[in-house]
């Protein structure tokens, strides 16, 4: 029978005993993107959307999104995190909007949830306000793209 990390020896679910962990240096970054059409895509890069800053209002939410992972999937830690960024790329040729989401801190566990937490959130909320445009919009590829410290060391996804 496998050891599994978040349950007990009776079968009941718990969250990783990291005490005895060494504090290090912990990096992650995810990334999506958001298909849009051509009235979605110049609504953003322009700055015209009925509702406001689309980008704007993305990163912010990423960035609360990120600080809250521990409140919305069960068994992570509430992290005090140290640094949080959503950064954009805008792709005229696929009318698509790359997010990236960066999560930092010091600690004894990982960011890796934060930052695909932060990344997914910031694409929902430019759904959210360019669905009166674009009810087809189609949010792909949220993936962990790189994670720096711990024990497992360095990861970095090679793209094709």
């Amino acid at each position: 029978m496998p050891e599994f990390t978040h349950f007990d020896g009776n079968g009941n679910a718990v969250m990783v005993d990291v005490t005895d962990k060494e504090v290090t240096e912990r990096t992650a970054v995810a990334r999506g993107s958001i298909r849009v059409n051509r009235e979605v895509f110049d609504a953003i890069k322009g700055g015209t959307a009925k509702k406001g800053d689309v980008l704007g209002c993305a990163r912010i939410a990423g960035i609360m999104a990120a600080k809250r992972t521990w409140e919305l999937i069960p068994m992570c830690h509430p992290l005090m995190l140290t640094k949080v960024t959503i950064d954009f790329e805008l792709q005229e040729e696929t009318l698509c909007v790359v997010a990236f989401c960066t999560a930092k801190l010091c600690g004894k566990t990982g960011v890796e949830m934060e930052a695909l937490t932060g990344v997914s959130i910031a694409l929902l909320t430019i759904y959210d306000m360019c669905k009166a445009m674009d009810r087809a919009m189609e949010i792909t590829d949220v993936c962990l793209v790189e994670k720096m410290g711990g024990k497992s060391g360095h990861f970095m996804r090679e793209f094709s």
